[in-house]
């Protein structure tokens, strides 16, 4: 497809925020998409040269940015700058500039192939090697093509579609329906790349999807547990279950192909820089391939106490991180295994992935499998759940023993109680910041005074508003939220967000927050689960983590989790 034709369609996206005409439009692109460009216009639509966990980055910042812009088109890169600050927007100061109506005959694979060669310099004079390609490939381009392009290289193309959305237009495009998007995101949920899957569908149709397989070095997207508030509906859903402990670290998904180990986070990350002693402990390993799913978190090697979450992740901000493992050293706790050998075991019942794990592993001060028990029994799961608490734990996952790994799911398979389950709504809730307010009073010199958080609705594709949360946050967090919210700041609602409130600032859904809140409660104010005008909301909300860097927008809780904590909440307040 030409550029210049995509632009088109990438303009009637921004105009609506309807989900089944944000489809057709998609619809419509990818049904004129050949196999040879369908992996680049997936990535393209979903702002990205290639998934992160590549850690495949243009690294474009302003200057250059504006530099680069002011080569195409003969300016002075401190007027463009200027400009750039006026509007807040590159790509709009691009379409301002370009004089060129009617663009090159590019297709849109050779202007991603063209930005894939600028993320691929580096070393001496790679900024303006990166300014100079940049500039050229705005030089082919019309005024519509230079705005999409700068937005692009920006981070912010603005057209608030989410994968969900790209896999149904993919199902119908090839399909003639949406009903095939079920196995797509199957096929998605083992690879985590929706270009690579598209490329397979593109090649090889149905069947490609349907045989799709895991492989090593590919993230899964992660198995995730519900939520219960007693043993006796653990025991009511699973009966005889496996017991397993629930630890407050580092999700992390460990893969070796070779001799080569990759570590991902819960947020498909790639974190195996801040690992080297647990990838070290893999390389050792005789198996050419393996997958695993653990939680890691550091200990005091004196004591053997394990460190909370939020001194586990400050391994991630340091640099030394050699030095910083000797303060910080890091053990991993193995609860599943997905692939051995190249043979995949996800459809595996859990209790044959186990005794995978136990004949695989012994316990060393590195890697070390997590404690479990089986039985169906409440007395034994609470004396197993309070014997975690006191091993400073959060608290225990239930496994159902028959249950495939349910690769990007959260289902009944694995039920999660921790400690906070048996008391009103002290359990922590992750949200997604949909926008700011602007501080006032003694909050005017942070900038931000609240932020407004929202959760997702899975059914729908978007972030539903829950609250504003204004307490929590250090002066210095405020003033750190600012400028980082400032850099993905939009004109106007995303299409993704829905919300009655208005805040000062928008910004595109991106960063999740933890909180805690008294309760949750009906309101008319917030979108949350609204039915009739009636949504949900939190009480007396405030921050207990700065952003997490480890989940992205749609790993918040969802709606159907803050219904669920509800019902909870209403069953606790009667046994009280």
């Amino acid at each position: 497809m030409r550029f210049e034709e995509f632009c088109n369609y990438l303009v009637e996206l921004e105009k609506t925020p309807k989900r089944l005409e944000m489809i057709n439009i998609l619809s419509e692109v990818f049904s004129k998409t050949n196999k040879e460009e369908i992996n680049s216009t997936v990535n393209f639509v979903q702002e990205q040269l290639l998934p992160p966990f590549y850690n495949v980055q243009l690294g474009i910042a302003d200057k250059m940015a504006a530099k680069a812009v002011a080569l195409a088109y003969d300016k002075a890169p401190n007027k463009i700058l200027e400009e750039y600050k006026k509007i807040g927007d590159m790509g709009e100061v691009a379409e301002k500039e370009c004089t060129i109506k009617q663009g090159a005959n590019t297709s849109v694979k050779k202007i991603y192939d063209s930005l894939f060669e600028i993320a691929k310099i580096s070393g001496e004079g790679s900024v303006e090697q990166k300014i100079r390609g940049l500039s050229d490939i705005l030089k082919e381009c019309s005024s519509l093509g230079a705005r999409f392009i700068m937005r692009f290289v920006m981070g912010k193309l603005r057209l608030g579609v989410g994968e969900a959305t790209i896999m149904e237009a993919l199902s119908k495009a090839k399909t003639g329906s949406r009903a095939f998007k079920a196995d797509i995101e199957r096929a998605f949920n083992l690879c985590s790349d929706l270009g690579y899957v598209s490329d397979v569908l593109y090649s090889h149709g149905k069947e490609g999807i349907e045989r799709f397989k895991i492989t090593a070095m590919k993230p899964i997207r992660p198995a995730l547990a519900e939520r219960v508030g007693s043993t006796e509906e653990i025991i009511k859903k699973l009966g005889e279950c496996a017991i397993d402990q629930k630890l407050d670290g580092f999700r992390a998904q460990v893969h070796k192909k070779g001799n080569e180990v990759k570590v991902f986070s819960r947020n498909l990350e790639d974190i195996t820089h801040f690992m080297p002693e647990i990838v070290k402990e893999i390389q050792k390993m005789d198996f050419e391939s393996i997958i695993l799913d653990g939680e890691a978190l550091t200990y005091d090697e004196n004591t053997g106490t394990l460190y909370p979450f939020q001194i586990t992740i400050q391994r991630k901000r340091k640099h030394n991180i050699e030095e910083v493992s000797q303060d910080l050293p890091l053990r991993l706790f193995v609860f599943d295994i997905m692939l051995l050998d190249g043979k995949s075991l996800i459809n595996e019942p859990y209790v044959s992935r186990r005794s995978e794990i136990d004949r695989v592993f012994s316990n060393t001060k590195t890697i070390t499998k997590t404690n479990m028990i089986i039985t169906d029994k409440a007395d034994e799961i609470d004396k197993f759940f309070d014997s975690a608490l006191e091993s400073g734990l959060e608290g225990i996952v239930a496994k159902r023993l028959e249950s495939p790994y349910s690769a990007g799911a959260r289902n009944f398979n694995w039920i999660k109680m921790k400690r906070s389950y048996n008391s009103q709504l002290t359990d922590t809730i992750d949200l997604v910041i949909l926008g700011y307010f602007k501080g006032r009073g003694h909050r005017a010199d942070f900038g931000i005074g609240a932020v407004l958080a929202g959760v997702y609705d899975t059914k729908e594709d978007k972030f539903k508003s829950i609250t504003k949360v204004g307490s929590g946050f250090s002066e210095e967090q405020f003033k750190e939220l600012y400028k980082i919210l400032n850099d993905i700041k939009v004109d106007s609602k995303p299409a993704r967000v829905d919300t009655i409130l208005q805040p000062d600032v928008w910004v595109i859904p991106k960063y999740v927050i933890t909180v805690k809140a008294d309760e949750i409660t009906r309101s008319p104010t917030h979108t949350a689960g609204m039915k009739e005008g009636i949504g949900y909301a939190l009480r007396f909300p405030r921050a207990v983590t700065f952003i997490r860097t480890d989940k992205k927008a749609e790993d918040s809780n969802s709606v159907k989790d803050i219904l669920e904590m509800y019902e909870q909440q209403k069953n606790t307040k009667v046994k009280s």
